[in-house]
């Protein structure tokens, strides 16, 4: 599908750019990735066809081939890793694909599936490392070109590189001038390293899972290397700030994957000020539990949620004393947690967690401050 190119006016504030946001969440399996697996698939024989596809992925390059397969009539064998999603896995059985979960990380999923693969004499379709997936992303560079012909700045996510080397590729065909920067987790930075020539280390718990990568391709470090200017990293905290301002800005769910071009823009502010800007928002399929997390924790850095631990004396009306404090500074007590356990303090009394919703730092630091001028012992806690 054709997605939409949308001016964003309140990041454009924000960033200090000119900022156009193109949604491939809105894609059916909400994801770019559809691109590429389709115009692979569309690529096969008849033979190819009849004998069937395999394809390792953490989720949406799965649910890509397995949507486009079951309406080729193509049948088709997904390797996930461990650590994918369940979202991801339900949606990709849901099109009918034989899903295997197997290995850690992704490149253990990869080595399964070329054993499965040679095994079975099934067609291999690689996330990232082909022509034709390469080629089926570039459309979206065609397309951000044709709606914006002025963008001059793209920046967008580095997992295996078949994004960003085939938009790339279209777009520097298109528009000679036009920058391009890859943006990838702090937690992965492998084809960071690659281009200039070090030996970095990846791993470790990503809300980007979907560019978590730890194997460089050829191929894509070749195109990379040649057409674009930088790639830049984020860090976790970055990322699911990105994540929460999209959704409250532009009211649009975008995993962690999908959301670094706008962590990378934000961190690099006078890098692209005044810049006309094109992001990817590469996918939506994020984990309602894990997106919740996000949510909670950013509400939390923002001094919306905190956490106020105070002394208490263990008597009758201490507790609403406190909560007549906090409640006449303005602060909304969303759950009260004893503890009389401790032994850090005196055993009349009581140490209680209170968590308070209020509407800032700074009125978070003036219900702390009512606190304390109440006669309580008192610590905030990030929520």
């Amino acid at each position: 599908m054709r997605t939409p190119l949308r001016h964003s006016r309140t990041l454009s504030q924000i960033a200090g750019c000119d900022v156009w946001l193109k949604f491939e969440n809105l894609q059916f399996t909400a994801s770019f990735k559809e691109r590429g697996a389709l115009n692979k698939l569309l690529s096969l024989t008849g033979d190819e066809r009849s004998k069937g596809v395999i394809a390792m992925s953490a989720g949406n390059h799965a649910q890509g081939v397995a949507y486009h397969a079951e309406r080729l009539g193509i049948p088709a064998t997904i390797v996930m890793p461990a650590g994918t999603p369940f979202t991801k896995i339900q949606h990709t059985r849901d099109f009918g694909a034989r899903v295997i979960v197997d290995g850690d990380m992704l490149a253990d999923a990869q080595r399964f599936a070329e054993r499965l693969c040679d095994e079975e004499g099934l067609t291999f379709v690689h996330p990232y490392d082909d022509p034709k997936i390469i080629a089926g992303q570039g459309t979206i560079g065609l397309e951000m070109l044709d709606d914006v012909p002025e963008l001059d700045t793209l920046i967008l996510p580095i997992g295996g590189g078949g994004l960003i080397s085939g938009i790339a590729t279209a777009a520097k065909a298109i528009k000679p001038d036009i920058e391009i920067f890859g943006v990838q987790t702090a937690l992965y930075p492998s084809m960071y390293h690659a281009l200039r020539g070090e030996i970095g280390t990846s791993g470790g718990a990503t809300v980007a899972e979907g560019i978590a990568v730890q194997n460089i391709a050829a191929r894509t470090r070749s195109i990379i290397g040649t057409l674009i200017s930088d790639v830049l990293l984020v860090d976790e905290a970055a990322i699911e700030h990105a994540v929460a301002l999209l959704l409250e800005v532009e009211k649009t769910v975008v995993e962690g994957a999908g959301a670094v071009g706008l962590a990378a823009l934000l961190q690099n502010r006078d890098r692209f000020r005044e810049r006309k800007v094109g992001l990817v928002l590469t996918a939506g399929n994020i984990d309602p539990r894990l997106l919740a997390s996000v949510i909670l924790r950013e509400l939390s850095r923002g001094g919306r949620i905190s956490i106020f631990h105070v002394e208490l004396t263990d008597r009758p009306g201490s507790l609403a004393k406190i909560a007549t404090v906090i409640g006449e500074a303005g602060g909304n007590i969303i759950e009260v947690l004893h503890n009389r356990l401790s032994t850090a303090i005196s055993a009349k009394n009581v140490a209680v967690d209170i968590t308070v919703e209020t509407r800032d730092s700074n009125h978070r630091e003036l219900v702390g401050e009512k606190i304390g001028e109440a006669g309580f012992l008192y610590t905030i806690i990030e929520a």
